[in-house]
């Protein structure tokens, strides 16, 4: 029987050792997993800091700035295809790529607006009630003046009032 505790002494020596060795490797686990953690929190924080920093300092954009605008007087049309029973009314804003312009405009005004009138009588309510068709005829506006200036040009037409009755 001493011997067998002997032995069982022996085998408790043995394994202590052993209980030390798996808690050390279980504080060096512990401890990677530390520094990767944090090694991520301050690589996260410092590529937060430096996008922010580089938003910060990049010159803003301008909001896009909206040229000279020329004035149109009201148009009341009817439509094509209704009888007479549909018209339009329709008052234009016209941005143009120079002042200089202005006096040409000023001077074609008549043109301009027989021109548009025409443009706008050809139209049909089921052209017009699309927003495309509403594009479109923004371009075709434009494209028709534009083909009587000769210096500067009109860039973008705009409805500040578009009524279909």
């Amino acid at each position: 029987m001493a011997k067998d505790e002997k032995d069982d002494e022996v085998q408790e020596a043995e394994e202590k050792p052993a209980k030390k060795g798996g808690g050390m490797l279980k504080w060096i686990i512990i401890g990677v997993v530390l520094l990767v953690v944090l090694g991520g929190a301050v690589g996260g924080g410092l590529y937060f800091y430096r996008t922010m920093a580089t938003t910060s300092k990049k010159p803003q954009t301008p909001a896009p700035v909206i040229g000279q605008l020329w004035p149109m007087d009201p148009f009341i049309v009817n439509l094509r295809e209704n009888n007479g029973e549909r018209y339009l009314k329709v008052v234009l804003q016209l941005e143009i790529s120079t002042p200089d312009v202005v006096a040409e405009l000023n001077s074609l005004k008549p043109k301009l607006r027989d021109s548009t009138l025409d443009l706008l009588g050809s139209k049909s309510f089921q052209e017009l009630q699309e927003l495309s068709g509403k594009q479109k005829l923004r371009d075709d506006i434009m494209i028709r003046l534009n083909s009587f200036l000769t210096s500067g040009k009109i860039v973008r037409v705009y409805f500040t009032d578009f009524v279909i009755q």
